[in-house]
């Protein structure tokens, strides 16, 4: 596989980043357009700009004039450039707006927000915003902010103040992932200072990480963290690449692997000129030339991921079957999923076999609820032909739309071996009983598009010895970290969407630790209490409610929780989004998201209880949540249902 070239996999954008004080701004951008290059992070100023800092003046602004008034001496012109005074041109590198599309704005590395001087910190403060004030002004997309220091909380109010007023700029704060100028005693050092800082900043949108790679990685547990985190950007400096046999640079292997995790979020990847010179063959073009190699050599994406594909990381409200009517577009799609029909087709063939002795002319009823546009009837005939066993099939299906297929399927391909019924599971009077009951109303939740209910309805058309497939679901949660998923339901500045769930291909997250099931759905259901027609009475043997204890070795974010099923069809035939028992290929279902309102942090080997509650009144059915540490609690979300809920 090492020499397979992906054609399909998009570009990567590269940067380059010469980290020079003073230099030409049309010979930096020509030099980086000719190695390859697709972007050029650049000072905005000068190195004389400085003189600010200490309150010095440049004699050339004593010359000049303002509303008519020449300076008289150096402190009425500090204080005149406190008051608002413009850059002069010579200060500037970045003087106009020419190159904007193809350069990232860097801020001095000088300025001391956090200074004991007062005058300096004064004067940080004022050099900030007059610098990220001219690149706005410009529209550039991102500027470079310098790595916080130890103490920062006037850089990130600061900071913060600014972040309020951009527009289109985005704030790339450097970060490096460890910190290299002491002894690595704390691998989570600079996330801590990174998690400090964001926090200060209200988790704007608008600040991000670039975060800057060491020579020597950390160990996998600490990686992991930086996949929650919004990083724009991953600074490569030249010195942490190895020279192959020809004298090129290479990454470790270690590193090669962090970089790959990395591509797939898209950041744009910088590589930082640390002027070591330790690579000769190939100049400056061949850092990139190799991280592009890197990106090519990425293996193809497989069925899920290909299926997936721009729906990252992307909110979806779950499906509401019962109450509402899927489209032909939505059957459609999870119809192309070849792994969950098999699995259905491989459950019914056995459970055929099981019920029916061979060479029997024994006719087996089997009753499809919630039909569909029929894939599941087709997989149960194939399953009765290979079986070699006699079959007599029920279609039922509720929505209209989907029922004209239906009347299609069944005079174009099913014949008089199936009966096709409109109408609601639940009141229909079945003419005779089934032997075997197929169902596809699972969630990614497993019982969240009310499958319970649904079948609790369809169970008094079952015989008492019948077969339910799916026999049992069972729902598992993990907490989770997602800086992006918390800011894209931030986004929305209510309540509601905190107490929504939502379907989610889970890309930048880390799983804070191993998902362990919180309830279980048998059928068919002995627990259930019916009235003379065979229906519930209630719902009340459908609530669940659970307490689960995680303990968290590396720590994190809290942000919210993350929910799998995993379902026996029938025997040992399973169907899983579980992560440990996932279907291989399988694409039907994304996890589910239930997002806390307030994020929670967790220190090393802290201990959560999460507590989850399934609660149903006559007319619909809700999750109620929240998180319990001894380093802060959430509030109970969604009470009584109040912002989400599924329709019965």
């Amino acid at each position: 596989m090492a020499n397979y070239i992906n054609k399909n996999v998009p570009r990567v954008a590269i940067g380059a980043f010469y980290g020079q004080e003073n230099c030409d701004i049309t010979l930096s951008v020509t030099s980086a357009k000719d190695t390859g290059h697709d972007f050029i992070i650049l000072p905005i100023t000068h190195s004389n700009y400085k003189r600010f800092l200490f309150d010095q003046v440049d004699k050339d602004i004593n010359d000049m004039q303002v509303n008519d008034n020449t300076f008289n001496n150096d402190k009425q012109h500090m204080e005149e450039w406190r008051k608002g005074h413009p850059f002069l041109k010579d200060d500037l590198i970045i003087k106009d707006n020419e190159h904007t599309d193809y350069l990232v704005g860097k801020i001095s590395e000088w300025i001391d927000l956090d200074s004991s001087n007062h005058r300096v910190r004064i004067n940080s403060e004022i050099a900030l915003n007059q610098q990220i004030s001219w690149v706005s002004h410009l529209g550039f997309t991102a500027i470079l902010a310098p790595t916080p220091t130890n103490s920062f909380a006037n850089y990130a109010r600061s900071l913060n103040r600014i972040l309020g007023s951009l527009t289109y700029t985005h704030v790339w704060m450097r970060i490096p992932l460890v910190n290299e100028d002491m002894s690595c005693s704390n691998e989570i050092e600079m996330w801590e200072r990174w998690n400090k800082l964001r926090t200060f900043c209200e988790n704007h949108s608008k600040l991000s990480v670039a975060l800057e790679l060491p020579v020597d990685l950390p160990d996998e547990v600490y990686l992991e963290r930086w996949f929650a985190e919004p990083i724009k950007a991953v600074i490569l400096p030249t010195k942490i690449f190895l020279t192959n046999a020809k004298g090129y640079p290479v990454l470790s292997k270690k590193h090669q692997t962090f970089v790959k995790k990395l591509i797939k979020n898209k950041p744009n990847f910088v590589i930082f000129d640390d002027m070591t010179n330790k690579h000769q063959n190939g100049g400056f073009a061949s850092y990139q030339e190799y991280i592009r190699h890197l990106n090519r050599t990425m293996p193809e994406l497989d069925q899920i991921e290909q299926f997936a594909s721009g729906y990252q990381d992307f909110l979806q409200s779950p499906l509401q079957p019962l109450m509402e009517n899927l489209e032909s577009s939505t059957y459609e799609i999870f119809e192309k999923d070849p792994v969950k029909y098999a699995l259905y087709e491989k459950a019914v063939y056995h459970a055929l076999l099981d019920r029916v002795a061979p060479e029997s002319n024994q006719i087996t009823v089997i009753m499809v609820v919630g039909a569909g546009r029929g894939p599941l009837v087709t997989r149960s005939l194939q399953a009765a032909e290979k079986a070699k066993r006699n079959v007599r099939i029920y279609a039922v299906e509720k929505n209209p739309n989907a029922f004209v297929t239906l009347q299609n399927m069944k005079s174009q391909e099913w014949g008089d071996k199936v009966t096709i019924v409109f109408g609601d599971m639940r009141k229909w009077k079945s003419p005779e009983q089934a032997d075997i009951l197929v169902s596809e109303l699972l969630g990614s939740f497993g019982d969240n598009e009310l499958s319970p209910e649904c079948l609790d309805g369809a169970q008094k058309f079952l015989k008492s010895d019948g077969i339910s497939i799916p026999s049992s679901y069972s729902t598992f949660i993990s907490p989770l970290s997602s800086s992006k998923l918390h800011s894209e339901v931030s986004a929305y500045k209510d309540l509601t969407h905190f107490e929504t769930p939502y379907v989610v291909m889970l890309q930048s997250v880390a799983i804070l630790a191993k998902p362990q099931e919180i309830w279980k759905f048998e059928h068919p259901n002995g627990l259930m209490i019916i009235d003379n027609e065979g229906n519930p009475i209630n719902n009340y043997h459908n609530t669940r409610y659970s307490k689960i204890t995680f303990n968290v070795k590396n720590g994190g974010i809290l942000h919210g929780i993350a929910g799998y099923f995993e379902s026996v069809l029938y025997k040992n035939i399973i169907m899983s989004i579980l992560p440990e028992t996932h279907s291989e290929g399988m694409f039907s279902w994304f996890p589910i998201f239930f997002p806390l309102k307030t994020p929670i942090y967790l220190p090393s080997n802290s201990t959560i209880d999460i507590h989850f509650w399934r609660l149903s009144s006559s007319q619909k059915v809700w999750y109620e949540w929240c998180v319990d540490t001894s380093f802060g609690s959430s509030f109970i979300q969604n009470v009584g249902g109040r912002s989400s809920w599924i329709g019965l």
